[in-house]
């Protein structure tokens, strides 16, 4: 559930109702509406993708569309910032490319476009399909002899040899998914080497190109939950695996693959169906570093794996029991022997270097900030980079530090976010930035130097560029019920007008809103609701990142608690301010957000004026295995069990609107129609829209955010009444 924030946030591509045609004062340019935010060519264009270095760092590969068009082509441009250019071209009859990989000698890239495998040259961009078979391959990879393509496909591992485009099914595991509707999150094969529902590895090459290390799950143990599907012929009963907190979750385990044997062997891990696979990865000299946690994320382990006998070595354990969701990572250090690995051991989130055998791991960055991305480290170099929100929770910054420890440099000027990747040798980084104002864009800084990122694409339309875009502003207020701080991002209208009291919206509700970062279609749908009157608040609730770890930990098992009373207190804030009217706000959100939305009108009746609520989990009951990390489990903590929405929908008297796909796995839509059977028993006043094809995202396709975002939009319009005092 919490770990939607990106996922069902992300997924949302549409706005307002059909906004009236007007004028906006600042741009002369028409007002943002739903058709102009969906449509292709994008305003924002297109984000540049997947940067890739070649092993020489001497180029750097990514994903583009120059026009806007959702399709992408390779592009590449040197390691200095010159000879950008467009490596692959669209083809008739065929998509975009999906993935990509450098071969190790720099002169090709392998990619797969429309379900095949490609290769192209990258001096001269001549290429050629190297198979016609066609189906789902994803997780493109060639081995280090340069000798093999490798990919996954129908729950297998398949090897593609370069010289003699041979194509070989490397396992023979994979089993399909028992889904009749090729649809949701949970619609995985029963077996299958890959991730987990939620993410994580799913193979890699030993340096010596002879084993791959896998990564193998098996659902057959899981719940069979069935999910009505009405848009075919018949009505359907669509089957998934999906467990509920306190059932067994997939079993994950990891093995190896002997590339010459065609042999797999996997490791009998322990506690299979409660503990994750978080990553895995090798060394030089070819052990297997296996990072692993339990579900609940109270436990967490480091071992190293010998690939010849599967013998484990546990060099690492760590258990806190408030934990709740967390963002951990591991690597090799420069050495090949030592371990860097992320973690919350204190305060903030930190990067330690541990040497197997020693207990003690050493903090190598600032424990006044979290570091918020995995090591990323450059051998040649000695160097680690990473990202930290120092000097502000609201900012990513690039730093780097020696392997040893010492001081770190900030590798980053631009405010805003930024994601690095660094070349193997260490010397350049590109970097995809964003920022309130500015979409996606890639850049390139040279670490040996202290000049500026130099930006390499330019993405966004003309009118993009035409346009007056609203920034936020950023500010703090006091808590409620204790001594925290608390962070909101704001919107206002560019001219307030004297004497005018706006309405606000609170929106998207969530942790980790308070972020100075392009939101895609959800910041488009910002800049609507201001252009047409409303102000627009985010506030960090407790369980977001960067504010310590008693904020964070706080959540676990309080959901719709003590976050709807920071919620309140920015409520609190707002009415201190003399051109806010405090009878007119209202409040939204997606999945999480739906339940702060569902529980802040249900436990603080006449806070909030309406509140648009999508996919909201209001049953703990039917929460997902993965979301005992801020549960637990009922067998265990049966209090947090007792928390269901439906107790408290007696007192709802505010103007309620639910949004909900039928389709949706990860909160079902069932849990929803048992809320709306309680309040029409009650005889409560609510509207409800659903999208019958829809899954948690509930605006895919186009037509779902042209219909529910002109509901919500509509919602607001009618019941804060921007337009009027």
């Amino acid at each position: 559930m919490k770990r939607l924030l990106l996922i069902a946030l992300l997924l949302i591509v549409g706005c307002s109702q059909k906004s009236v045609d007007k004028t906006t004062g600042a741009s002369q340019e028409p007002a943002l509406t739903i058709d102009r935010i969906v449509s292709q060519p994008s305003i924002t264009g297109t984000a540049p993708s997947s940067p890739s270095w070649s092993a020489d760092s001497r180029q750097l590969a990514f994903l583009w569309n120059d026009s806007g068009l959702p399709r992408r082509e390779i592009w590449v441009v040197g390691g200095d910032g010159s000879g950008l250019r467009q490596l692959t071209s669209e083809i008739e009859g065929t998509g975009g490319v999906n993935l990509f990989v450098w071969t190790p000698d720099a002169a090709d890239l392998i990619y797969l476009r429309s379900g095949d495998i490609w290769r192209v040259s990258f001096a001269n961009g001549d290429g050629e399909r190297l198979t016609e078979t066609g189906g789902d391959k994803s997780n493109l990879a060639v081995s280090p002899d340069g000798r093999y393509a490798s990919f996954l496909q129908d729950g297998d591992l398949w090897l593609f040899h370069l010289g003699t485009s041979s194509l070989t099914r490397g396992t023979e595991v994979g089993v399909p998914s028992i889904s009749s509707v090729p649809l949701g999150r949970y619609n995985r094969p029963d077996v299958e080497i890959g991730p987990y529902v939620w993410g994580g590895p799913t193979y890699a090459w030993s340096p010596d190109s002879r084993t791959i290390a896998v990564h193998y799950v098996d659902r057959r143990n899981m719940r069979t939950v069935p999910f009505p599907y009405y848009l075919g012929k018949e009505t359907l009963v669509n089957n998934l695996r999906r467990g509920y907190p306190g059932d067994p979750n997939e079993h994950r385990t990891i093995g190896f693959y002997g590339v010459e044997s065609g042999d797999l062997t996997l490791l009998d891990l322990p506690g299979p169906t409660a503990n994750r696979v978080v990553a895995f990865s090798w060394s030089p000299n070819g052990t297997l570093l296996l990072d692993r946690e339990s579900d609940t994320a109270v436990d967490r382990w480091l071992h190293t794996v010998d690939p010849v006998d599967g013998r484990m070595q546990e060099i690492w354990h760590d258990r806190r029991e408030t934990r709740v969701y967390t963002s951990i990572a591991s690597a090799w250090h420069s050495d090949g022997e030592r371990v860097v690995f992320l973690s919350d051991l204190g305060d903030r989130y930190g990067l330690y270097l541990l040497t197997p055998g020693d207990g003690t791991p050493n903090l190598l960055t600032n424990g006044s900030f979290d570091v918020t991305g995995e090591p990323l480290i450059a051998s040649p170099a000695s160097m680690i980079f990473f990202q930290s929100n120092e000097p502000s929770p609201y900012e990513r910054q690039v730093f780097r530090i020696p392997d040893e420890g010492g001081t770190a440099t900030r590798v980053t000027t631009l405010p805003g976010q930024h994601r690095p990747y660094p070349s193997p040798d260490g010397t350049r980084v590109a970097l995809l930035h964003n920022s309130d104002l500015s979409p996606p864009e890639l850049y390139l800084v040279d670490t040996r130097n202290d000049l500026p990122e130099s930006r390499i694409t330019m993405s966004p339309t003309p009118e993009f560029m035409r346009r007056s875009w609203v920034r936020a502003r950023y500010t703090t207020f006091p808590s409620r019920i204790d001594d925290y701080t608390l962070h909101a991002r704001i919107l206002e209208p560019a001219h307030l007008k004297t004497g005018k009291r706006y309405p606000v919206v609170f929106g998207p509700a969530y942790s980790n809103t308070v972020r100075n970062r392009w939101a895609g279609t959800i910041g488009l749908l910002h800049q609507l609701l201001v252009e047409r009157g409303y102000i627009v608040i985010q506030v960090d609730v407790r369980g977001s990142t960067g504010y310590g770890r008693a904020f964070r930990e706080e959540f676990l098992m309080d959901f719709g608690g003590r976050d709807i009373d920071d919620l309140e207190s920015a409520v609190n804030y707002l009415s201190t301010l003399p051109y806010v009217d405090p009878e007119r706000v209202g409040i939204w959100g997606s999945s999480y957000g739906g339940t702060l939305t569902i529980y802040s009108l249900f436990k603080k009746p006449g806070l909030y004026k309406a509140g648009v609520a999508g996919a909201a989990a209001v049953d703990p009951y039917f929460f997902g295995t993965d979301d005992v990390a801020i549960a637990r489990r009922p067998q265990s903590h049966p209090e947090a069990f007792a928390r269901g929405a439906a107790q408290y929908a007696g007192n709802l008297e505010d103007h309620l609107l639910i949004i909900h796909g039928m389709q949706d796995d990860v909160v079902p839509f069932k849990t929803t129609v048992v809320l709306a059977e309680e309040l029409m028993r009650l005889g409560k006043d609510f509207d409800f829209a659903f999208a019958p094809g829809a899954t948690h995202g509930w605006t895919r396709p186009t037509h779902y955010a042209r219909y529910l975002f002109g509901k919500l939009v509509a919602h607001f319009d009618r019941y804060l009444e921007p337009g009027s005092q």
